[in-house]
């Protein structure tokens, strides 16, 4: 690159990938906060934006970013970015998605097995020297029970492949995006609708974005169809459960449990209901915060950016039909 851009980073990001900006001469802007009144003033002439979970992007910051070419995200999601006010500006919205697959699937299979083997009650009874807990037979095994799936993307059928191998579960799915071929080569996953699936699975595990269609997309009237025992574990984003449902269905005893990285609002309130039952498993939003993943995120958001200044053609864009604008008709793919 010959001329010098300008990149902000709200957030901090991990060291091996602000070493490639600095590699790359490119020109750092760090903000010493999230906050949006601390951002709009660094915003002016900056040409990429790296950006985590901490601050979202609207429509006010993006009219202040008059040479902003292009966002990307750390993260698989991209809810924290006004992507339609930025496909109007011609601002190229990117995610690592599918870079933190791994993580998100080890993860939603730790809570998926807490909830199983009851560990979050076994190890409280221990404490309290109950040690005759154990005759109460409480856990429940995984093998050949059924695996519900809502969104069949990298997430939700790399988790399939691992119950299916592990526990030989039955797969069943829901995904209304995925066309007739692809579904076709899950041979081994039933897909059905979402009232067929939450009435026959064992466990229930969403991996589908928030928008405007998913927004507490499981309430009342899918969480009641759940056998008794059933879980339901979220790892996608809180807004597609309604959570006033949720707390209802695990306060009556209705379903099984429940294991939850996300919620409605981060973090939920001191008094959230949700922090008082002790049939649900909570965990700060940190499914892909591992340590291997931030690195992986941080790098992969980071690349993209470069690719963009380089002219190539970034992976993972949320709005691709801002490349048939003149502007950036000079693209190339990675392999021209």
């Amino acid at each position: 690159m010959k001329e010098r851009r300008k990149v902000l980073l709200p957030q901090p990001i991990e060291d091996e990938a602000l070493q490639m900006l600095k590699e790359n001469n490119i020109e750092i802007v760090q903000t010493p906060d999230a906050n949006p009144e601390t951002v709009a003033p660094l915003i002016g002439d900056v040409e990429g934006i790296v950006l985590r979970t901490g601050i979202h992007i609207t429509r006010d910051l993006l009219d202040r970013a008059e040479k902003l070419q292009t966002i990307s995200r750390t993260g698989g999601g991209v809810d924290n970015v006004d992507v339609k006010c930025a496909s109007e500006k011609g601002i190229l919205v990117t995610s690592s998605l599918g870079v933190n697959t791994t993580s998100v699937v080890e993860h939603s299979l730790a809570l998926i097995l807490s909830l199983s083997k009851e560990l979050f009650l076994m190890d409280r009874e221990m404490r309290n020297n109950n040690f005759r807990i154990r005759y109460q037979n409480r856990p429940r095994d995984l093998r050949e029970k059924c695996l519900g799936v809502v969104g069949y993307g990298k997430i939700g059928s790399e988790l399939a492949e691992c119950c299916r191998g592990i526990f030989k579960m039955r797969i069943i799915a829901h995904d209304d995006y995925l066309s007739d071929e692809i579904k076709a080569k899950h041979q081994n996953t039933e897909f059905m609708s979402l009232e067929d699936l939450f009435r026959q699975a064992d466990v229930i595990s969403m991996h589908i974005p928030l928008t405007d269609e998913t927004k507490e997309m499981i309430d009342w009237q899918y969480l009641q169809m759940m056998k008794q025992d059933a879980v339901i574990i979220n790892t996608s984003r809180g807004g597609v459960i309604k959570e006033d449902d949720l707390v209802k269905a695990l306060s009556e005893k209705n379903i099984g449990g429940a294991g939850l990285d996300v919620f409605a609002e981060e973090p939920p309130s001191a008094d959230h209901p949700l922090l008082r039952l002790d049939n649900v498993i909570l965990t700060p939003h940190s499914a892909a915060l591992t340590k291997e993943c931030v690195l992986r995120m941080a790098t992969s958001a980071v690349s993209r950016v470069l690719d963009c200044f380089n002219g190539i053609v970034p992976e993972s864009i949320a709005n691709p039909e801002v490349l048939s604008q003149e502007k950036w008709r000079h693209l190339k793919k990675s392999n021209q």
